[in-house]
């Protein structure tokens, strides 16, 4: 048996140390629900024929009865989105699958998906981290009822995954998967795309180059086919047990992504309180499971979104996750993928490399995951090492992946793209960010210069398009966080700082918003805690100071005269036009509320809160 990396043992005992009051506590709120026997049977009898009242006669019969599991559906389909308009079929699927197998399946109810690639740059992005726990409310809407013995999750996208597991785990009694669509094919080249923004940026490309380009890329149903938030979600979703083995990357309508549906249901359904492999969401997430979360979230070069989400998804589950645990994995695991923007393949190339069962599978072979953990499959990590395909009587089987076909996308753990993990936590006068250096160059893994302040993330593009910036500078974008405006992705910072850096000029960018999967080659210190509206120590850079940026030392500072800069007052800005119009004005009460970047950007349970600055 493979030895654990000691790295991994010694954080995940860290983890289970601090975490063991609140685990502790959600582990018998969860158990005093699963001892009170199945659900629906407790209601009235009003109660329960509300519950199937337009079912058809057949389940009808078997919901009046004791035996039969009934599997809830919760959705997030829409028609906008391309990764979740698959997913319109899935109920009657789901539904037909989970009758032959002796059970009923009912849509439970419906959570928004907003998509931050059309939402980027506008008002609605300031609506869109709050996305997370709106659906993570209207999931434990969906599943209020208490009529379910198992559920069935179908989301994909960036807060969308999120929120369902954060509500998942509010209902740990419940065995719950996650069932994915899959990714669209192939379209234009992310080099191509990215050549073409590039172009664009500097004036050498039109609106309709432009789009002729975008809509190339973005062409079908399906996830969008770059590494970002909801790329690194289906990952997530595997290498912490809870799809089917080799599911995150199948197309969707296709024969086969239709055979994994119709074999969650069966697997959900076996699952229940009613049967002998009761298998509740809530035991299957544990400590070791985060941490194998967050193992995959280096070795694959993810979305930085995932270390707020990936804390906020622990602390529903009882378990405290900090972004020192962050740092001391990456310096453990290895990066063993280059998926677009951390190289040129996009995830079709990754999952015909081997994906997520290669991947896996190297990790265990290096003791850099926790192979011993329940999953919705059973006990352990050894299934998710084998890729599923339907053999030539059209039956569902999985083969074991035992090399890397490419091994320019995917590596094994002794043959790395690099020996650390790509992202890591930076400390300083400044505060405490994450930069992602998966595909920053060596040359400018340490950046010093002068500070250049903004507010809003045009009036950089308005500066670079009147040929202000041609020089080296740190970029601050400050008033971007979660309680001044929602903390917004800030993309359109990437191309005009990308063009800087091509042209020889050492740039950076240092914000308390968030820059998602997309920083790419630029170093971008994001997430700076506390923001600048809490009191925040970017509130008190001025135009001109010296800022150093060191990934390697792992340091974020002004370098200013400690006394001088203990004396400086904050900056004042006024946030107004930012809290009305597009709903913005609804959401005053989580802007309020939520806790820092840090502890996750949540507004749900214990979390650190910071003294909100009159602005």
């Amino acid at each position: 048996m493979t030895t654990l990396h000691p790295v991994v043992a010694e954080v995940t005992a860290r983890i289970v140390e601090r975490s063991r009051p609140t685990r502790t506590a959600y582990l018998a709120r969860i158990d005093e629900a699963c001892s009170q026997g199945v659900y629906r049977h407790r209601l009235g009898c009003a109660n329960l024929a509300h519950a199937f009242a337009a079912s058809s006669d057949a389940d009808k019969a078997a919901l009046r009865g004791k035996i039969t599991p009934n599997v809830g559906i919760v959705t997030a389909y829409n028609d906008m989105l391309s990764a979740h308009q698959p997913y319109e079929p899935y109920p009657r699927q789901i539904r037909e699958a989970a009758r032959l197998v002796g059970a009923v399946a009912q849509v439970a109810g419906g959570v928004p998906a907003m998509c931050d690639g059309i939402t980027q740059g506008r008002a609605g992005m300031e609506l869109s981290l709050f996305s997370r726990e709106v659906i993570a409310m209207a999931t434990a809407i969906s599943l209020s009822h208490d009529t379910y013995d198992a559920a069935l999750m179908l989301g994909i996208c960036d807060k969308i995954v999120p929120g369902l597991l954060i509500a998942s785990l509010s209902f740990g009694h419940i065995p719950i998967i996650f069932v994915p669509s899959g990714p669209m094919p192939s379209g234009m080249s992310n080099d191509e795309k990215s050549k073409m923004r590039q172009l664009h940026a500097e004036g050498k490309a039109t609106r309709d180059e432009l789009l002729d380009a975008e809509a190339a890329s973005y062409h079908a149903p399906g996830t969008c086919t770059f590494y970002g938030t909801a790329n690194s979600n289906q990952m997530l979703m595997e290498i912490m047990g809870l799809h089917l083995p080799g599911a995150s990357f199948v197309s969707p309508n296709t024969p086969l992504r239709e055979a994994l549906t119709r074999a969650a249901v069966y697997q959900a359904v076996g699952m229940t309180a009613l049967g002998e492999n009761y298998n509740p969401i809530g035991r299957v997430v544990d400590e070791r499971t985060i941490v194998n979360g967050v193992i995959g979230l280096h070795a694959t070069g993810g979305s930085t979104n995932q270390l707020l989400h990936l804390v906020a998804m622990a602390r529903a589950g009882g378990i405290v996750l900090t972004l020192e645990d962050f740092d001391a994995l990456s310096a453990a695991v290895p990066l063993l993928a280059r998926v677009y923007p951390n190289g040129s393949a996009d995830v079709n190339h990754f999952h015909q490399a081997g994906g997520m069962p290669f991947l896996i599978g190297s990790l265990l072979d290096a003791g850099l995951l926790h192979g011993d953990v329940r999953t919705v499959w059973g006990e352990g990590m050894a299934a998710y090492r084998r890729m599923p395909t339907l053999d030539e009587s059209g039956k569902l089987v999985w083969n074991e992946v035992t090399h890397s076909s490419d091994l320019t996308v995917l590596r094994p753990a002794n043959e790395p793209f690099r020996a650390d993990g790509g992202v890591r936590v930076l400390k300083g006068n400044l505060g405490t960010s994450v930069i992602k250096v998966s595909s920053v160059p060596d040359d400018r893994m340490v950046v010093e210069a002068p500070a250049v302040i903004f507010h809003e993330q045009e009036e950089l593009q308005a500066a670079f398009h009147r040929g202000e910036l041609d020089r080296d500078f740190v970029a601050v974008v400050r008033f971007q966080g979660p309680k001044a405006i929602g903390m917004p992705e800030l993309h359109k910072l990437t191309p005009p700082l990308a063009v800087l850096q091509a042209r020889g000029y050492r740039v950076a960018l240092v914000t308390d918003g968030r820059m998602s999967g997309a920083s790419g080659k630029v170093p971008a210190a994001i997430h700076v805690t506390p923001e600048a509206i809490d009191a925040g120590p970017l509130g008190k850079l001025r135009d001109g100071d010296i800022v150093r940026l060191d990934a390697i030392a792992g340091t974020l500072e002004a370098k200013v005269d400690a006394a001088e800069w203990a004396a400086r007052p904050q900056a004042h800005v006024d946030l107004s036009g930012h809290h009305v119009g597009m709903g913005r004005e609804l959401f005053a009460c989580l802007r309020n509320a939520v806790g820092a970047a840090d502890a996750g950007v949540t507004v749900f349970g214990t979390h650190d809160r910071h003294h909100a600055a009159d602005v």
